[in-house]
Formats: structure tokens, sequence, C-alpha cells
């Protein structure tokens, strides 16, 4: 993905974050964490997972917000130029 001269790049681009992956990463090392060492029938084994699978489509889902907004101001501005 392009990026802008700021530090999110445009529109998506999001899975190139340094943050998103290592979300991804922590997400990943979680789930074989819980798949070797804790029974998948235990209810902490759900909420590891979930848990981390939670702040990863956070982290998507900020990012995203924060590229509609930027998007908004934009337009804002070139209406007022």
């Amino acid at each position: 993905a392009s990026t802008s001269n700021g530090f999110i790049p445009p529109h998506g681009g999001y899975q190139n974050l340094m943050s998103y992956q290592m979300a991804e990463i922590v997400y990943d090392a979680t789930v074989y964490f819980c798949n070797k060492y804790i029974s998948k029938f235990s209810r902490t084994h759900d909420q590891m997972v979930q848990a981390d699978w939670s702040g990863k489509q956070n982290t998507a889902e900020g990012i995203i917000r924060e590229n509609m907004q930027k998007a908004r101001l934009n337009e804002r501005r070139k209406k007022n130029e």
C-alpha cells in the first residue's frame, strides 16, 4: 500500500503497520500456546484466544476509523478552499 506524508497510510493498508503486525504475532502465539498447553474445551482457552483476537481487531478498526476521520477533514478543507 502506498503511504501518505503521515504515519498512517490512506484508506486501508493497516496490515502493513507494525502495530497491526505485532497484534497478529501476539494472536498467533496465543493460539499456538493455548492449543499446545490448554485444553481446547477449557473456558481459559476460549478467553485467551478471544481476548487476543479482540486486540487485533481493535487495532485494525481504530486505524480504519482514524483514516475515515482524516478523509472527512480533508474533504472539509477542500470545500473551504
